[in-house]
């Protein structure tokens, strides 16, 4: 193989979809994908939100970016914004299922995050769209890339899938344990699923040209009260949290042929968190 390097990271216009495409890293995504040639679908549950989002990357990226409005755990209508997309617009050759809620720490409250009391409904929507969502974008979008014999899938995890949140960075003075706020205990489990689904994708259609990994960033900063900052980058060997554009370079890499022999893996890029 004599490739040029840089070559390889070119994505030649492949139509790129992504889930929670209008969040806060899922226009960062949008952008590695853009500036590496690709086209960019974003696909979001939040009309309003989607379409301020379509409007600004058009603005730098003009005819390269669709919206999608779409509730991913919903299996029809997954079915059919899929083939709409693949119709409308043109094959997909990545899919990026970064979708996910974020379940907040709770302040306190009788009713909130700690495991003793949480609610069974709420575990329930959040592996909805971080599990289920991811399960059923792969589950149609994935056989297409198969009969084509090419496509990349990425599941967006986080450091968080590989370790355990660290319940000492959320503690509060005054509070007795039993009020003490935790991360919510599905970050942490659906973030590790994903992980679990990479694997079992990869090897499912490995012999069919479809290669499927994961990213697992650390925190990024986002006006993250100083507080917790001061706490966390105690535990980061580079001792700060990631800047939102940090992880562009390596979701570029992961969706393109630079990554072409490179499937099932879980790539860490967490400041070294997880080394300690």
């Amino acid at each position: 193989m004599n490739k040029n390097t840089l070559k390889q990271f070119d994505l030649q216009k492949q139509i790129c979809v992504i889930t929670g495409g209008a969040g806060f890293l899922g226009v960062q995504h949008a952008e590695a994908l853009l500036d590496g040639n690709g086209r960019v679908v974003l696909i979001d549950v939040n009309q309003a939100r989607l379409q301020e989002k379509v409007v600004q990357l058009k603005k730098g990226y003009p005819r390269r970016v669709w919206g999608y409005q779409l509730d991913i755990t919903d299996e029809a209508a997954v079915k059919k914004v899929v083939n709409k997309i693949e119709k409308e617009v043109r094959p997909i050759g990545v899919l990026i299922n970064n979708a996910a809620n974020n379940p907040q720490v709770g302040q306190g409250q009788k009713d909130f995050s700690r495991l003793e009391l949480f609610p069974k409904d709420v575990w329930q929507k959040d592996f909805d769209v971080g599990v289920t969502g991811a399960f059923l974008m792969s589950k149609y979008i994935g056989p297409l890339m198969a009969e084509r014999g090419v496509g990349v899938i990425l599941n967006v995890a986080s450091d968080l899938g590989v370790i355990a949140p660290d319940q000492r960075l959320y503690k509060k003075d005054g509070l007795k344990a039993s009020q003490q706020p935790v991360k919510p205990i599905t970050y942490s489990v659906t973030k590790h699923a994903l992980i679990g689904l990479t694997k079992y994708l990869a090897t499912y259609w490995a012999d069919m040209g479809v290669r499927v990994n994961s990213i697992s960033p650390g925190g990024v900063y986002n006006n993250t009260p100083e507080d917790f900052v001061k706490k966390l980058t105690t535990l980061i060997p580079l001792g700060r949290m990631a800047q939102a554009d940090e992880y562009k370079a390596a979701i570029l890499f992961l969706c393109s042929d630079a990554s072409s022999y490179m499937t099932g893996a879980n790539l860490v890029i967490d400041g070294g968190r997880t080394c300690w």
